[in-house]
């Protein structure tokens, strides 16, 4: 997260958790906000004045790849330990925080990986009313030291096979430390832990709603606006139409939204972006037909990265000619979500690998020296959609799944072309019409479908066809970083498929893409 990017309002109770690198940290933030509590997650490397000017509730130190055992390994800043605060330490928390308290880590053969048991050998306030002693509790494991000594103050609660010091608990400091991960559903009752951490423990009061949320950030918009004028690039998807409709909300008329039309959109979403927003809101829009520009850049593109960069510069530049025409603006929109604050810096402050680019992440030139107004940056995915609906915005567009920038454009590899764009439109209205029809809609995180760079041979109408195969895509997640395939039954899919190459003229063969991520990712390209 950037220094000082976000700061929560003052009388909401917080807590803080610092992340040694944890591909789960985030669910413990989602955990929280769950239970009504405002959390940020900051690099353990942060300084002891920015922790003391947060004013936390209380600390959880997450879980990381590192040993504590190396010499190099990160460790909690000081201030941690002498706030006075509640500490929470999960896995390597929990090892970090038992070696700078006094106690001792070690490796071991025995690792847990998983599911395991552990088996409650004492009462703590931790636990109180949710584990009782002596009896044996399924937990999820990743872990391969151990604590082997406590540090003084601490006693055991719960061991494992693999870890005999599962939970520990110093009640009079209030530092519990848990060697699993209790965010995780496979802890079945982590987040019960989770929660009596922040509001037995720590005091919280889990009073963050989105109904306090939005009151408080149109009064954090009008004080950063004042009297300028804001542009927001809006694409029809759930972010930037709850940022959109947020921020009308706060300065009305100051804000222009400029929606540019790659061509490459779902059937009928431009259609519905301009009678949403400018009919039902009564927002300012600008609709820029930009198809024939941007497909005609495309003519002869196939590599995916490529396809990516030529759709972000031709964005940029359309978007800086629409807002020239408006003669400048003060602030620029954007639909920035916490998970994308979070990653911007790792929790070691190191370079990430680029899995693919994305045309809205870095925002625009520099010289058109506007300042951001980032609305949504503090909260997840399901909360942009709970703020949505607390706005009013219909759920059509606050329960869509999610489309990326590019549009059609990856989801058809090799060269893109008008006609391969109204051919994967058909195919894919289909599709969602189906899921839609058999109920499954919000049960699946993101369907979509792609046509293939191969032609098949074919039979219909006791005639040989040659015509091209696509494939169909659904998958389900929390949060987009890992999935599964959603698993359709054969009815379904058959049923789905009869109607694509009865209907679709120029499609006669239909997969279905059961991989799942990782190895693979969810869009193709």
């Amino acid at each position: 997260m950037l220094e000082g990017a976000m700061t929560a309002p003052a009388q909401h109770d917080r807590i803080l958790i610092l992340d040694f690198g944890s591909q789960v940290t985030q669910l413990i933030a989602r955990r929280l906000r769950e239970t009504g509590v405002y959390c940020e997650i900051w690099p353990f490397t942060a300084s002891d004045d920015r922790i003391r000017a947060f004013a936390p509730k209380g600390i959880i130190l997450s879980g990381g790849p590192a040993s504590v055992t190396e010499g190099a390994s990160p460790r909690a800043p000081g201030y941690v330990f002498e706030s006075g605060l509640p500490v929470l330490g999960i896995c390597y928390g929990q090892q970090t925080m038992c070696a700078q308290l006094g106690g001792a880590v070690e490796g071991h053969d025995h690792r847990e990986f998983g599911r395991a048991f552990v088996e409650v050998t004492a009462d703590s306030l931790l636990t109180r009313d949710i584990w009782q002693k002596g009896a044996r509790e399924q937990v999820w494991m990743s872990h391969g030291d151990r604590v082997t000594k406590l540090p003084p103050g601490f006693r055991p609660v719960a061991g494992s096979e693999g870890a005999p010091f599962a939970v520990i608990a110093d009640d009079t400091r209030r530092y519990y430390g848990v060697q699993f991960h209790p965010e995780v559903v496979h802890t079945p009752h982590g987040s019960a832990l989770l929660r009596t951490f922040t509001h037995q423990v720590c005091g919280c009061r889990g009073d963050w709603t989105m109904g306090a949320f939005r009151a408080e950030m149109i009064e954090r918009i009008r004080t950063q606006v004042g009297k300028g004028r804001v542009i927001c690039g809006l694409s029809g998807g759930v972010d930037s139409s709850v940022a959109a409709v947020l921020i009308h909300e706060a300065i009305g008329d100051q804000l222009t939204c400029i929606y540019v039309d790659h061509g490459l959109m779902r059937a009928n979403e431009s259609e519905q972006v301009v009678r949403t927003f400018r009919d039902r809101f009564n927002i300012r829009l600008i609709h820029r037909d930009a198809s024939e520009l941007f497909l005609g850049q495309l003519s002869g593109v196939t590599d995916p990265e490529v396809k990516r960069k030529t759709i972000g510069r031709l964005f940029i530049e359309v978007f800086e000619e629409e807002q020239t025409r408006l003669g400048g603006a003060d602030f620029l929109a954007q639909g920035t979500l916490y998970p994308d604050v979070i990653e911007s810096v790792s929790a070691t402050g190191g370079p990430s690998v680029t899995i693919k680019s994305h045309h809205n992440v870095g925002g625009l030139p520099a010289h058109m020296r506007m300042q951001l107004v980032e609305p949504l940056r503090e909260l997840f995915k399901d909360e942009v959609r709970a703020l949505g609906r607390e706005l009013g915005i219909p759920e059509e567009i606050v329960g869509r799944h999610p489309f990326p920038g590019p549009g059609l454009a990856i989801r058809i590899p090799g060269e893109v072309t008008r006609e391969k764009a109204d051919l994967l439109r058909k195919v894919d209205t289909i599709y969602l019409e189906e899921i839609r029809a058999a109920g499954l809609y919000d049960a699946i995180w993101q369907a979509f479908a792609v046509l293939l760079p191969v032609r098949t041979v074919g039979v219909m109408g006791d005639g040989r066809t040659y015509d091209q195969a696509c494939a169909l895509r659904a998958v389900t997640s929390t949060d987009g970083m890992t999935a599964d395939v959603y698993p359709f039954d054969m009815g379904f899919l058959s049923r789905v498929s009869n109607r694509i190459v009865n209907e679709v003229r120029g499609v006669n063969r239909v997969t279905y893409d059961i991989t799942s991520k990782p190895p693979g990712t969810i869009e193709w390209e």
